[in-house]
C-alpha cells in the first residue's frame, strides 16, 4: 500500500468513525455500505474495511451475513459509559498525586483555567467541549501509565455525544470543576482529588435519562457536532483535525 493509498485509507476510517461518534449515522440504522461508499466518493472496498475497524473499536455492531448496525443509545448505555469513566479516572489521579511532577501539575493548571465557562455560541460550545477532552488526556498522561492514557482516550470518544448534548444542555450554567482538581493534586491531597473527580463525574448521571431524550432530539433535528466533525475532515486535511487539540479551539 502507498503513502497516498495509507493516507486516503486512514481518512475515510476517521470520517466513518466521526459519523458513528456524533451520530450522523442514526442509532439502530442498518448501514448501506454502498451508499456509505457513494456518500464518501471510493469505493466499497476501504469503506467496509473502515468499519470493521470501527466496529472493533465498539462504535457499530457487526452481525454476520448482515453486516453492520449502529450501536443503540439509550440511558443505560450512557450510564455504563459514565461508570467505567469513573473507574477508570479515580486511578488517574490516585497516580498524578504520585507521580506527577510541581511543574508539570502547575502547567496543568493554567491550561485548566483558559477554559470558557459559558460559551454563547455552538462553535464555542465545540471548543469547550475539544478542550475538556483534552483536560483528561493531559491528566492521564500524567499518570505516566499507557494503559490509562489509552482507556481515557476510548471513553472520550465513546462520551463524546452525551457530553456535547450535556454541555449544551447546561450552556447558561456550565461551572468548570478542573481547576479545583487540579489544586487538590498539587497539595497531594488523594481524598479530596478523588472525591473532586468523582462529584465531577457523577453530576452528568443525574438526569441521564433526560440526557438521552435530548440527544435522540439533536441527532433527528440539527446535530451541529456532527456538521463541524464532517467540516473538519472534509477536504485537504488530516484525519488528526478532529482530535482535540490542547494548544487551539476550532474557529
Amino acid at each position: 500500500m502507498t503513502a497516498s493509498s495509507t493516507a486516503v485509507q486512514a481518512n475515510i476510517y476517521e470520517r466513518i468513525k466521526a459519523m458513528a461518534t456524533t451520530y450522523r449515522l442514526r442509532p439502530g440504522e442498518r448501514i448501506n455500505e454502498v451508499e456509505l461508499a457513494r456518500q464518501l466518493g471510493v469505493s466499497r472496498t476501504p469503506v467496509r474495511e473502515a468499519l470493521a475497524r470501527v466496529a472493533a473499536e465498539g462504535f457499530l455492531i457487526a452481525t454476520p451475513a448482515r453486516g453492520f448496525t449502529v450501536r443503540a443509545l439509550d440511558a443505560q448505555h450512557i450510564l455504563a459509559l459514565y461508570e467505567y469513566r469513573a473507574t477508570v479516572e479515580l486511578g488517574v489521579v490516585r497516580l498524578v498525586c504520585q507521580r506527577a511532577s510541581d511543574a508539570d501539575l502547575a502547567a496543568l493548571l493554567a491550561f485548566a483555567e483558559e477554559s470558557r465557562d459559558e460559551p454563547e455560541t455552538d462553535a464555542q460550545a465545540i471548543g469547550l467541549l475539544w478542550r475538556d477532552e483534552a483536560f483528561h488526556e493531559r491528566l492521564a498522561t500524567l499518570a505516566g501509565n499507557a494503559e490509562f492514557l489509552r482507556s481515557v482516550r476510548s471513553i472520550n470518544e465513546r462520551i463524546r455525544f452525551a457530553r456535547w448534548i450535556d454541555l449544551r444542555a447546561r450552556r447558561d450554567h456550565t461551572r468548570n470543576d478542573h481547576p479545583e482538581i487540579v489544586r487538590a493534586l498539587q497539595s497531594r491531597d488523594l481524598g479530596r482529588v478523588q472525591t473532586l473527580m468523582a462529584a465531577h463525574i457523577d453530576h452528568h448521571l443525574d438526569h441521564v435519562i433526560e440526557l438521552t431524550r435530548r440527544s435522540y432530539a439533536e441527532i433527528y433535528m440539527g446535530n451541529a457536532l456532527a456538521d463541524y466533525a464532517e467540516a473538519r475532515l472534509a477536504g485537504p486535511m488530516t484525519p488528526a483535525d478532529l482530535s482535540p487539540d490542547p494548544n487551539s479551539q476550532p474557529t
